[in-house]
């Protein structure tokens, strides 16, 4: 109430309150993360020869060292960051060493593990990277046109190349292999990011209404359908539908978050039931894959012996709920898969449904720890560019997930940080240092020690 005589004030601002930074418990979770890899790969050694394998040590203490290098450049650079991410992707990466290492007892010809950790040292070297030279996101809002060129080059390239297990998505030069597509990924997540945020009201409430969803123009939805539907084109000639069924998932999400109409899911659902029916019935290699859902035990029956999909089956009901234990399992009899695209049915096997869950439930922290960021963002940028970012690694989980347990065909994709794969896991390093920087500045826009609250400057500094 303002009394006759005397003038309206305005409030006094709120006082400035410095948040607690967390890096300390970041700090004793990434220590745990270490010693239960450290644990498993000893468990592994003890299982199969009696003994504590002798590269226990220096496994830890490259594994420890790594941490803690990526840990310093959180502390340093992005102090108010998310304190689960970082351990959590310590704690799969170690993981997955840890499952690589133990199928490479019984391919002793074909060592994998050591090759995995030369491509996490260089995946934990482009994340302090990220960390330290991105001062804020925004500014990866300018190349967004960049950034759809550069993947749409990568995502094309390995059609120049031939085909591996019937699909083109490698590059091979002199013993060298490299899977574009992975880098990709990251690359239209911030096209789509970039051009939603800029063109979201134009989306969302303009056009003409179809049945009870709104469509925008085609002079806004169709440069981002055009680059959609190119990529989609290069991975289906490359026989890649596992990536083009990511793209397509991205695309849809976006697009939901970005205009806030429910209906675009609906259509997409309808589009990827539709396009999946006829790449599925048109395409000899997916045709073969989807035969194999259907009838896994087909082979068995006509006596050629299990297929991967039924030796993966096999291997999940092994392992009953407690699992054989870490080295005492018999996936190695999936076949050439065992340490890619079925590496998930050796924790199923040895760890059982509880270490399955634990693992299930490491992803889906992670996913929501992005989501957690995005909601807590003000500019619609760093909002879409989190939630596409979490998405990724939500629909490569259950892609991946469903394919090896049967709940959907096959379709040939690397488990984030487990698997087999150095661009799979220099690609998901970088993707974790984004959600690092984006959760970084969704709380730094309410700590008081932030003299510039936050806001972008144009050079990129926070």
């Amino acid at each position: 109430m303002i009394w006759p005589g005397t003038t309206a004030q305005a409030d006094p601002p709120a006082p400035a309150v410095r948040l607690p930074r967390r890096r300390g418990i970041e700090f004793t979770l990434i220590v745990v993360a270490v010693l239960l890899s450290v644990y498993g790969y000893c468990d592994v050694g003890l299982a199969r020869t009696g003994a504590i394998p002798p590269g226990a040590v220096g496994y830890g203490a490259g594994l420890g060292v790594l941490a803690l290098l990526a840990h310093v450049a959180v502390r340093l650079r992005a102090p108010c960051a998310d304190p689960l991410l970082l351990p959590i992707a310590v704690l799969l990466n170690g993981l997955g060493l840890v499952l690589i290492y133990r199928l490479d007892l019984e391919t002793p010809a074909d060592r994998a593990a050591p090759t995995q950790l030369v491509w996490s040292t260089l995946g934990v070297g482009l994340f302090i990277t990220v960390v330290v030279v991105l001062r804020d996101h925004r500014v990866l809002q300018r190349y967004a046109y960049v950034s759809v060129v550069t993947a749409l080059v990568l995502l094309a390239l390995p059609v120049f190349f031939p085909a591996v297990n019937g699909a083109r998505i490698w590059i091979r030069i002199a013993g060298f292999s490299i899977q574009p597509s992975e880098f990709a990924k990251v690359l239209l997540a911030v096209f789509f990011a970039g051009y939603l945020a800029a063109n979201r009201s134009a989306l969302a409430y303009t056009g003409r209404r179809v049945w009870r969803l709104q469509l925008p123009t085609g002079r806004v939805l169709g440069p981002i359908v055009a680059i959609w539907l190119l990529s989609v084109l290069v991975l289906v000639l490359e026989r890649d539908l596992g990536t083009s069924l990511l793209f397509f998932g991205l695309f849809v999400i976006l697009l939901y978050v970005a205009t806030g109409r429910t209906g675009w899911i609906a259509v997409g659902l309808l589009l990827a039931v539709v396009g999946a029916l006829a790449v599925g019935w048109l395409e000899p290699h997916v045709h073969s894959r989807v035969e194999d859902w259907l009838h896994p035990f087909a082979s068995i029956d006509a006596g050629r012996g299990p297929n991967q999909l039924a030796q993966s089956l096999f291997a999940f009901a092994a392992g009953g709920f407690l699992g054989t234990g870490l080295g005492l399992g018999h996936s190695i009899l999936i076949g050439f898969a065992a340490k890619s695209d079925f590496i998930l049915a050796t924790a199923g096997e040895e760890l059982g449904l509880a270490g399955l869950s634990a693992i299930f439930l490491l992803y889906g922290l992670l996913v929501e720890r992005g989501y957690r960021a995005g909601l807590a963002l003000r500019d619609p940028f760093g909002r879409l560019l989190a939630v596409g970012l979490a998405s990724i690694v939500a629909l490569q989980v259950f892609v991946i997930a469903g394919g090896v347990t049967g709940l959907i065909p096959l379709t040939g994709m690397a488990m984030p940080f487990l698997a087999q794969g150095g661009s799979s896991v220099v690609t998901n390093w970088i993707i974790v240092a984004l959600l690092i920087r984006l959760s970084d500045s969704a709380r730094g826009q309410y700590d008081g020690s932030r003299h510039d609250g936050g806001q972008y400057d144009g050079k990129g500094a926070s």
